[in-house]
């Protein structure tokens, strides 16, 4: 049977995250040097969960000096390492390396500084809600099911939870804050799911502003008070 919910969390919940920051990368962590994917999860958990950061090098450690046996295979109460792009037989040395990066940095007090993400997991650990309204609302879809950028705006915040929409807002203002290039921010929202182009005559940036002008006058409307500039 199954690993419950509860006891995988227990064994592998921030093991799993850690790996879900891999995806699409390299898994070339050395002694000296981690890889990007680690850096990635790395700058995001200190700077909004750092105590989970010791559960997950306890996690990847005793996975590591405790793989599967063939009654937890048989079973299948057991974490299923994704795919890393490393032989089976260097899995277990890649892990403690994993493990040594993250206990160093803990240890050490190693805090990256504040950053722009620089993967794809890492845009979508910092901006899930702008991931999901554009990846969910201006895919290529998009003008198939909307005839204009606006009306889907109007869908999605006829849809969603006030609560999340004003997280959205948030987000949106965090992203602007970044002051990047406009090449970076269409970068960025191609990232975070945007398959479709800014409306004209707006800058990917320019679009930006005006969702954050867009979206506080419908907080005003739904009763959360005027919107904040």
């Amino acid at each position: 049977m199954s690993m419950k919910p509860l006891e995988f969390d227990r064994r592998y919940g921030e093991l799993d995250l850690v790996f879900s920051a891999y995806t699409g990368m390299s898994a070339d962590d050395e002694p000296g040097r981690p890889s990007e994917a680690l850096h990635a999860y790395l700058r995001h958990t200190w700077h909004t969960r750092p105590w989970a950061l010791a559960t997950a090098e306890r996690q990847i450690r005793d996975y590591a000096r405790n793989p599967p046996g063939r009654l937890r295979l048989s079973l299948g109460e057991f974490y299923s390492v994704p795919d890393v792009g490393l032989l089976e037989s260097a899995i277990q040395d890649w892990l403690f390396v994993v493990a040594d990066h993250l206990k160093r940095s803990i240890e050490e007090g190693e805090v990256p500084p504040p950053a722009s993400p620089r993967t794809h997991w890492e845009w979508h650990a910092r901006f899930p809600e702008l991931g999901q309204f554009l990846g969910g609302w201006f895919s290529q879809d998009m003008p198939d099911e909307f005839p204009d950028h606006d009306a889907a705006v109007r869908d999605y915040t006829g849809t969603t939870n006030p609560q999340l929409v004003a997280r959205l807002a948030g987000e949106l203002r965090e992203l602007l804050a970044l002051a990047l290039e406009e090449s970076d921010y269409a970068l960025a929202m191609a990232e975070l799911g945007m398959e479709v182009d800014p409306p004209q005559p707006y800058s990917p940036s320019g679009w930006l502003a005006y969702l954050v002008d867009g979206l506080g006058g419908f907080k005003a409307d739904y009763g959360l008070g005027p919107a904040i500039d």
